[in-house]
C-alpha cells in the first residue's frame, strides 16, 4: 500500500545572530542591509592574521536558561537553547501532541571549541584534577539537542546533524522527512555555532580560509572581485516544523510551507567541492523536483555565498546547472552572509529563517558591499539594497567541509 506522504509547515521561528537576538530585529537589519561584522573581542588578536569577526552581541543566556544551566553548557548550546525558546514560544505546539509524537534536530558543526580551549588551558597550567567534571558535556556537539529536548519534554527522536557548513540546512531537511513520513508530527529544528575562539579562529585562517581585512566594510564581500574569505560568524536559529493538518487544526501560524529538500555528497576532497560542481547542482534539483518547480517561476535563493574566492564561483556555476541558464539569469540570488557572516553549522538555520521572512513579507535581502561585480560571477546578486519581490519558490543552499551539499524549498501555503 503506498504511502500518503504528509505536508509539512513552519509554525515556529527564532534567532540569535550578530544582527539580532531575535527574528525581529535580525530580520529589521537584514532588510536594511546593516552588517554585524567589527573587530573581534572575544579574545586577543595581536598574533592573528585576522582580526575581524561577527559576533553576537548583548546576548544574555540567563534569559533563557537558569544560571545552573548556563555554567554547565558552552556557548554553542546556550545559543541554541535560546532560539529554540523563541521559536517554540512563538509556535505554541509544545502541550498539543504527546511528547513521543515531537522531535529534535538540531545540529552544530564544531560543538563547544570554546570550552575546550579553555579546559585545556587548565590542563597547562594547573593539571588534570582542574578539568571540569561537565567538560565533556559541554564539548560534544549533540548537547544542543539534548538540552532542547530536556527543556521542551520531546521525547521523539533527539538528532544532531554534524555536516559542517551544511548542518543547519541538512537538520530542517532531515526534520521535514520525519514528519513527512509519519516518524513525528512536530521537530524542533535548526543549528548553532560558537567558533570564534583562538583555536576555531587558528585554524581556519592557517587554511587560508578566513578574510585578513582589517575593515569591516570590506572584508566580507561576497561575488565580488574583491573577495578574499569569508568573515566568521555566530549564532543560532531554530525552526518548529509541524505536520500541516495539524498546525492548521489549532489555527496556528504558518510562516510558509518546507516543499522540497536535496542533500548529496561530492566525494572529491575534504575542504574542496567539487570542480564541475554537478554533486551542488543534482542536491539544488532534487529540491526544486520535490518541490514541483516551474521554469516561469520567480525563485529566490539564500546562496552560500562565503565570500571565498573558490566557493562564489563555483556556485554561480552550480546554480546554471541547477536551474538552466536562462532561468538561473531569471532568479534572484543574495547573501546574508555579508551582512551575518559564516556561522557555520548555525548558518543554513539562520539563512532559512531569512528565506521564510522573505516568503512572507515579499522582500529579498541583499547582498551588501557588492561594489565590483566579479565577471565569473554574473547572475543577479540583489546588490545593497532589497527588493520587493514575491517570490514562488525560495531556496536555502548549503555546502560544507566533506563534501557536503543541501537546499531546502519552501513555498506559501496553500490549501
Amino acid at each position: 500500500m503506498e504511502q500518503t506522504l504528509r505536508r509539512v509547515v513552519v509554525t515556529g521561528l527564532g534567532a540569535i545572530t550578530p544582527v539580532g537576538n531575535t527574528v525581529e530585529e535580525m530580520w529589521a537589519n537584514l532588510k536594511a542591509g546593516v552588517h554585524g561584522i567589527a573587530p573581534i573581542t572575544l579574545f586577543d588578536t595581536t598574533d592573528y592574521k585576522t582580526k575581524i569577526g561577527a559576533e553576537v552581541k548583548n546576548f544574555d543566556p540567563r534569559a533563557y536558561m537558569d544560571k545552573t544551566d548556563v555554567l554547565r553548557s558552552d556557548a554553542y548550546a546556550q545559543y541554541g537553547v535560546a532560539a529554540a525558546c523563541q521559536a517554540v514560544e512563538e509556535s505554541g505546539v509544545i502541550g498539543t501532541l504527546p511528547p513521543e509524537r515531537v522531535a529534535v534536530y538540531f545540529g552544530s558543526g564544531i560543538g563547544g571549541i570554546r570550552t575546550f580551549h579553555e579546559e585545556h588551558n587548565k590542563l597547562l597550567a594547573r593539571g588534570p584534577k582542574r578539568i571540569s567534571p561537565y567538560f565533556i558535556p559541554m564539548l560534544i556537539g549533540n548537547m544542543a539537542a539534548g538540552m532542547i529536548a530536556i527543556r521542551f519534554n520531546c521525547r521523539g527522536a533527539a538528532l544532531p546533524v554534524v555536516t559542517a557548513c551544511a548542518t543547519g540546512t541538512n537538520a530542517i531537511g532531515e526534520a521535514m522527512r520525519a514528519i513527512r513520513h509519519g516518524y513525528a508530527d512536530a521537530v524542533i529544528t535548526g543549528g548553532s555555532e560558537a567558533a570564534i575562539s583562538e583555536c576555531g579562529v587558528a585554524g581556519f585562517v592557517n587554511m587560508q580560509a578566513l578574510s585578513t581585512s582589517e575593515d569591516p566594510e570590506a572584508a566580507c564581500l561576497p561575488f565580488d572581485k574583491r573577495r578574499g574569505g569569508f568573515v566568521i560568524g555566530e549564532g543560532g536559529a531554530a525552526l518548529v516544523l509541524e505536520e500541516y493538518e495539524h498546525a492548521v487544526a489549532r489555527r496556528a501560524k504558518i510562516y510558509g510551507e518546507v516543499v522540497g529538500y536535496g542533500a548529496t555528497c561530492d566525494a572529491f576532497h575534504i575542504t574542496a567541492p567539487r570542480p564541475d560542481g554537478t554533486c551542488g547542482a543534482r542536491a539544488i534539483q532534487l529540491a526544486l523536483e520535490e518541490a514541483g518547480w516551474q521554469p516561469e517561476e520567480t525563485v529566490y535563493i539564500n546562496a552560500h555565498g562565503t565570500g571565498t574566492p573558490m566557493n562564489d564561483s563555483l556556485e554561480t556555476q552550480v546554480v546554471k546547472l541547477a536551474l538552466g541558464e536562462e532561468a538561473a539569469r531569471r532568479a534572484y540570488i543574495s547573501s546574508t552572509k555579508s551582512m551575518t557572516g559564516h556561522c557555520l553549522g548555525a548558518a543554513g538555520a539562520i539563512e532559512a529563517v531569512a528565506c521564510l521572512k522573505a516568503l512572507e513579507e515579499g522582500i529579498l535581502p541583499p547582498t551588501i558591499h557588492l561594489e565590483e561585480p566579479d565577471p565569473a560571477c554574473d547572475l543577479n546578486y540583489v546588490p545593497n539594497r532589497a527588493l520587493q519581490v514575491q517570490a514562488d519558490l525560495v531556496l536555502s543552499n548549503s555546502l560544507g567541509f566533506g563534501g557536503h551539499d543541501a537546499c531546502i524549498a519552501f513555498r506559501k501555503v496553500t490549501v
